[in-house]
């Protein structure tokens, strides 16, 4: 099986780099914690919802600028609630300027990665969980990077409240409603659980809860870890499941996916039809095509035949043209290699699309744009 060009292959890991934690914020609060800090803060519980309105509704974090709260206590709450999180290092924009790739810098130095994806009638924001990743996917930017630490719940609603008003601004050419949100970013969401979790409350609960977005426009990727998903099930928010599988085969996919060696393809997709059956959402299968490793086509009829024996209609596939990353010999598939896949997929009854492929002049995968910054301090 080959390896990364550039040096040995990352370790499956579970252990962060770093402990600290980033202070609190505004978006870690529960509405049930948020009337606990009221108390502590000697505040009368009805200011905790209209600064949840400021900043759920109005997207506003900004404590100054919030006159509906008495003007001697802005200032107090704003150091105590709305502390700086996110700091803009790079804005990278492709596809006509429908693509915007941001890095950003966490309180602790931290980078982390979003990119926002304008469509003719809403935006996509692709948010990341984790800085860095230890799932170790050796065809993965971000997992050449090791993992640095979870995300707090509010360093993730962070990403998709400035993700609003870029789009409110018109900052992907034209004002856009922001719909959809993938954790398809940095990190796997579900090593991050509790975080992701209650951000998807965050996301989902109208105001003054949260930004009262559609749990149908939300999509959780994971790599394959079953308590996760089984959790996930449970949480009783209809998001959409997408599993990173990659191949059909344990063989194979032991290699390509070091998690495997826990949760083998045929966990994975038990866990995954459950999911469905728990909440009637169909599920997503991501297959990054890479040539002659993973696109033969007896690997889709393997695929097609392992969804098949689990039922029909349960799952859609997504194929991705892999998008290759420095020092690595990871490419991907040739245009026939990816129609005969495809063609393979539907034949055997299986719903199949080749997902849009967005920023791929802007080092698309994710991962690389953090990487580029830590090589040139490094050449520095």
């Amino acid at each position: 099986m080959p390896a990364v060009e550039s040096g040995p292959r990352p370790v499956l890991t579970f252990t962060a780099q770093r402990r600290g934690k980033p202070p609190r914020h505004f978006a870690d609060l529960s509405v049930d914690q948020r009337r606990e800090v009221a108390a502590e803060l000697d505040v009368p519980g009805f200011r905790m919802d209209q600064m949840a309105r400021q900043y759920f509704v109005h997207r506003n974090a900004d404590t100054a600028t919030m006159t509906d709260l008495p003007a001697t206590d802005r200032e107090r709450l704003g150091e105590t609630l709305f502390p700086p999180l996110l700091e803009k290092v790079r804005d990278l924009t492709a596809d006509g300027g429908s693509t915007i790739k941001s890095l950003w810098r966490l309180f602790d130095g931290a980078m982390v990665e979003s990119v926002l994806m304008r469509y003719p009638d809403r935006a996509t924001l692709c948010v990341s969980s984790q800085a860095g990743c230890g799932m170790a996917c050796p065809f993965c930017a971000t997992g050449q990077q090791g993992f640095t630490r979870n995300l707090s719940t509010a360093e993730i609603i962070e990403q998709i409240r400035q993700a609003h008003l870029a789009c409110e601004e018109g900052d992907l050419g034209e004002p856009v409603k922001l719909t959809n949100i993938v954790f398809m970013g940095m990190g796997e969401p579900l090593v991050n659980f509790k975080a992701v979790f209650e951000a998807l409350h965050r996301i989902c609960d109208p105001a003054p809860a949260g930004f009262g977005m559609s749990a149908r426009g939300v999509t959780v990727s994971t790599v394959g870890l079953v308590p996760g998903i089984e959790k996930l099930a449970d949480l009783g928010l209809p998001v959409t499941l997408a599993v990173s599988l990659h191949a059909p085969d344990d063989e194979l996919r032991d290699e390509l996916i070091p998690i495997n060696s826990r949760f083998k393809v045929g966990q994975l997709l038990d866990a995954a039809r459950s999911y469905f059956r728990k909440t009637g959402r169909r599920v997503s299968i991501e297959y990054a095509l890479i040539k002659d490793m993973n696109d033969h086509e007896w690997r889709a009829k393997k695929l097609a035949q392992e969804l098949n024996s689990r039922g029909h209609g349960w799952a859609h596939v997504n194929p991705i043209p892999l998008n290759p990353t420095p020092g690595s010999i990871w490419t991907a598939s040739t245009r026939r290699a990816q129609d005969i896949f495809v063609q393979t997929l539907r034949d055997n009854g299986i719903q199949t699309t080749i997902r849009d492929t967005r920023g791929s002049d802007i080092d698309g995968a994710c991962g690389q744009l953090a990487a580029e910054l830590v090589a040139e301090k490094g050449r520095k």
